[in-house]
């Protein structure tokens, strides 16, 4: 029988995202979770029906995780309606994901994972293309420049920015991936055409 306690099962899943990070796909085990969260062994078995259930449970876990919070929503609501409040929007995207090193590292490792799982692959893609189109949701409400191209191209182009980041982190500097952040933004969104009257 699974378990219900929902403080204990979190526990749990953001200790698979650790061992994922830490251990690769192959390392995450019930008995290494029930290590790396410190709790008696046969506790993650008695919260998850199987493996596969852990690990798309961990992938879920690092987006709710990644989920800006409802200051920084409001604050994003609040700014400009600019290329420059874009480029500092995606220097905050790629700055907050890059922060929580372990839980885009688990993303990859569950990425590898689905390409040998079809029942991963289906959750995934299902879970990242409602990530994609919730994206692009939110940017044709804001107001901001660009189009979903522009957002789409964006998310293609930053994604692989973070894994340069997180994986070989001295290929570029702190102020080159800024300078880079802005450059893809400029490139990828296409300036305003504002009329000679003030009409765009």
């Amino acid at each position: 029988m699974v378990r219900r306690n929902d403080q204990r099962r979190a526990a749990l899943v953001d200790a698979a995202i650790e061992v994922l990070a830490a251990q690769g796909a192959r390392g995450l085990t019930f008995r290494a979770v029930d290590t790396e969260a410190a709790v008696p062994a046969g506790t993650a078995s008695n919260y998850f029906a199987n493996r596969d259930d852990l690990l798309t449970q961990a992938g879920a876990r690092v987006y709710e995780r990644l989920r800006p919070d409802e200051a920084t929503l409001a604050r994003q609501r609040a700014a400009g309606r600019d290329r420059d409040t874009y480029v500092q929007l995606m220097r905050e995207l790629v700055e907050r994901i890059t922060s929580f090193r372990t839980g885009y590292l688990a993303l990859l490792e569950l990425r590898l994972e689905a390409t040998r799982r079809p029942g991963l692959r289906a959750v995934l893609t299902a879970r990242i293309r409602e990530d994609v189109a919730a994206n692009v949701a939110y940017h044709e409400a804001s107001g901001l420049p660009g189009d979903a191209m522009a957002v789409k191209l964006l998310y293609l182009a930053l994604n692989w920015l973070v894994v340069e980041q997180l994986t070989l982190p001295d290929v570029f500097t702190p102020a080159e991936r800024d300078e880079l952040v802005a450059a893809a933004v400029e490139r990828i969104v296409a300036p305003e055409i504002v009329a000679p009257d003030g009409d765009r």
